[in-house]
């Protein structure tokens, strides 16, 4: 993908305040974005994707998380951790596992209607801007569908052309079910975004320190969650293969040391080139 057209999409991370009129709130998944679409262009490749896929693919993958366009760290930050101490679901797959009477779509307003007061009394008044964030991760194809529908415009100005399935892979992570029926490679791409994201993401100080209060990043950590999610049925053997034999000739040292802010210790290098298919669940 051209710089200059990767800079243009960043920019549409970027979010009027509504509660500060003429303020634009730079978007914060910016950089966790682009060296996600870096690795899942790798990956594609590796499991033979011609470009003419990879591009469009490439688009979608730094686009993925547009739906947290406005993200307020610190408030996020809160009301996340408050959940995750109570071992409150966080994404919707796992809140409707848990309350499976809850309407399909309506996790937000779920989440809101149990805890809203709990929240106040620790702290964090549930207002609409909280609300957004809340809705960020259990509302997020609600969110995500219209900040598309925002920038549709700019995208056509850009000479991208939006297809479905971009959508669809977009929200592979939170809503597995809505790739039903699609085709394999449709869901072979949205496997390869969640591996690539959740390894970066394992890796990214500044997300791990706003988000979950993590003081450090291992990447035993970031092993460990891939494994648990090929043992859920969300990765297959194949894109966790590529991952792994691009990881061990050091395809992605240069994305992990940025995502960390610092260059990896000689450990886990020595762990990145011992990364074989075996050592994620993959025999």
């Amino acid at each position: 993908m051209p710089r200059s057209l990767a800079t243009a999409l960043l920019q549409l991370y970027d979010y009027r305040d509504p509660r500060r009129p003429g303020r634009l709130i730079r978007g914060y998944d910016r950089s966790h974005a682009l060296r996600t679409a870096r690795m899942c262009a790798a990956v594609a490749v590796r499991l033979g994707y011609p470009l003419t896929r990879v591009v469009p693919y490439q688009i979608a993958c730094l686009l993925h998380d547009l739906g947290r366009a406005g993200l307020d760290p610190r408030l996020f930050g809160k009301i996340w951790s408050w959940a995750r101490r109570r071992a409150i679901p966080t994404r919707p797959r796992e809140w409707r596992a848990m309350h499976p009477t809850t309407r399909y779509g309506r996790e937000t307003e779920a989440f809101l209607a149990r805890y809203s007061q709990a929240l106040a009394q620790a702290g964090i008044p549930i207002d609409g801007w909280a609300r957004e964030q809340v809705e960020m991760r259990l509302g997020y194809a609600r969110r995500l569908m219209r900040r598309l529908r925002e920038v549709k415009p700019q995208l056509k100005r850009l000479g991208v052309k939006w297809s479905r399935w971009m959508g669809q892979v977009m929200l592979y992570y939170y809503y597995p079910e809505k790739l039903k029926g699609t085709a394999r490679w449709v869901r072979e791409l949205a496997e390869i975004l969640v591996a690539c994201e959740q390894f970066e993401a394992y890796s990214n100080r500044r997300r791990g320190r706003d988000y979950y209060v993590r003081k450090r990043e291992f990447l035993k950590d970031a092993f460990a969650y891939l494994k648990q999610l090929q043992g859920e049925g969300i990765l297959s053997r194949a894109v966790l293969v590529a991952l792994s034999q691009l990881a061990a000739e050091g395809a992605f040292d240069r994305i992990l040391a940025e995502a960390r802010g610092m260059a990896l210790s000689a450990r886990e290098l020595r762990r990145l080139r011992s990364m074989r298919p075996e050592v994620l669940g993959c025999p």
